[in-house]
């Protein structure tokens, strides 16, 4: 699964690499080195021919749920079901959308310990995490905006740390994923596999595993060896 990331670049750089049309609401962005399920984060998606950002929350809620909590239960969805589950099926054609992030955390258990691990990429550019996204509205009336991160099996490389990943697109495959006016999800079936660039991976405090826990700190590699390029 993938339930802990970060983002910590500066908007701009966030804008020039994606090269985004617009960010809708910009005011609301701030750097993180520990994004947690509920948590708002931007997500890019397709509109008008248009590459826009917006910030939603992390678990999605089914716009046919009546009950907004049941997006802490979906921050991930199985790219191997996807076409089988009510709450992710009526998505694929039309929002489907990339989670920004340039890192994240996943823990491997041993005796009885779960120690964190952070992944990102070797030049440290932007990770581009597959998603689709959802309106929800109250019987209020409010309406909320929140997505879910789809996970794959990993690289054999990161089997022995968890058994899911996040599925993290190239820019061309990216491109493809979010231009629902151009694409089918069919166009996109076998973007959805492991990783298919090198990550770099190693072990982390245990300071991450509190949300409330939010600076450079959580990055640290606590590993005697420098940096364990896995590939």
């Amino acid at each position: 699964m993938c339930g802990r990331k970060t983002l910590t670049r500066d908007m701009q750089s966030i804008i020039q690499e994606l090269a985004i049309d617009e960010w809708i609401d910009p005011d609301s962005y701030t750097a993180s080195y520990n994004i947690a399920p509920t948590q708002r984060s931007p997500i890019l998606f397709f509109e008008n021919s248009q590459r826009i950002v917006k910030s939603m929350q992390w678990g999605l809620i089914p716009n046919w749920s009546k009950d907004k909590t049941v997006g802490s239960k979906m921050i991930n969805a199985r790219s191997e079901t996807l076409t089988e589950k009510p709450s992710f099926q009526n998505l694929l054609a039309k929002n489907r959308c990339i989670v920004i992030t340039d890192g994240y955390y996943e823990w491997k258990s041993s005796r009885n310990k779960k120690q964190p691990y952070y992944f990102h990429h070797p030049q440290k550019r932007l990770l581009l995490l597959a998603g689709l996204w959802s309106s929800w509205t109250s019987s209020e009336g409010s309406k909320i905006l929140t997505y879910t991160i789809i996970t794959t099996h990993p690289r054999k490389d990161f089997s022995h740390i968890h058994n899911r990943m996040p599925v993290i697109l190239d820019p061309t495959s990216m491109a493809t994923w979010i231009d629902v006016e151009s694409y089918s999800f069919n166009d996109t079936v076998d973007m959805l596999g492991p990783c298919p660039y090198p990550l770099v991976v190693y072990p982390v405090s245990q300071e991450v595993n509190s949300p409330r826990n939010n600076s450079p700190d959580c990055i640290i590699n606590i590993s005697d060896t420098s940096t364990l390029d896995l590939f």
